[in-house]
């Protein structure tokens, strides 16, 4: 059985709609999507944002529970150049899988491999990137992954980190990120998301097409997800 964890259902629509047999569930009070790929069991998670939210989630996700390997996935924000919208980061500083010992259909893959860092708040300057790049090495940012990669080895579950580009240097969000997402309720507050762009119409393009970049990562990590699935084993 294969463990999943997406941050928000707005990052694993698109490959929900891989699994078949889907239904939803709940265990331990938090809730599960469970499917299959081929003859594998897939059980999906959707952890929240930040620390607190992900941490209690994930406990309860893997109490009692026996899972093959775990993917930590979702997007992230780019922190250097090269990084572009929709690319894909396999982060080697919390990947316990080495892929590249593993099926070449995977290691051949389109894939950056860096550091990835979990940080406490979105960022949403580019000059701020820029410096957690300098004193951080780290090549892209969630707010996440850490948290996983701790339970994972707190259970002896072998961890793969794969995520998609949703925003870089050049292309970052649309709008203050206090206005895209509530961190304390996990949702994003649309009163105030329209109230906001009602007064900054000049933004609305960048909104359209911060929905078009962010569509564009979903559909190829949620592809990329299927082939590591098809090719890797425990």
């Amino acid at each position: 059985m294969i463990a999943v964890t997406f941050a928000l259902p707005t990052e694993s629509s698109e490959f929900l709609r891989h699994l078949w047999n889907r239904t939803g569930t709940e265990r331990n009070g938090v809730k599960i999507v469970r499917g299959k790929i081929d003859d594998q069991i897939i059980e999906v998670l959707h952890t929240g944002v930040g620390e607190k939210v992900c941490r209690e989630r994930v406990a309860k996700f893997l109490q009692d529970q026996q899972f093959d390997f775990l993917i930590s996935t979702g997007f992230a924000g780019a922190l250097k150049e090269e990084l572009q919208v929709a690319d894909l980061l396999l982060a080697k500083n919390f990947s316990t899988i080495d892929v590249n010992d593993k099926r070449s259909s995977f290691s051949s893959l389109p894939i950056h491999e860096g550091k990835l860092l979990t940080v406490s708040a979105l960022i949403d300057s580019s000059e701020k990137r820029r410096e957690v790049a300098r004193t951080s090495s780290a090549i892209a940012v969630d707010m996440e992954t850490e948290f996983v990669a701790r339970a994972c080895a707190e259970h002896g579950i072998p961890l793969l980190s794969l995520r998609a580009i949703s925003d870089t240097l050049e292309k970052p969000f649309p709008a203050p990120t206090k206005v895209l997402f509530d961190i304390d309720q996990q949702r994003t507050r649309f009163a105030m998301l329209a109230t906001y762009f009602l007064a900054h119409p000049h933004r609305v393009p960048r909104l359209i097409q911060f929905a078009r970049r962010i569509a564009r990562a979903r559909k190829v990590l949620a592809t990329a997800l299927v082939t590591v699935m098809r090719s890797i084993e425990p």
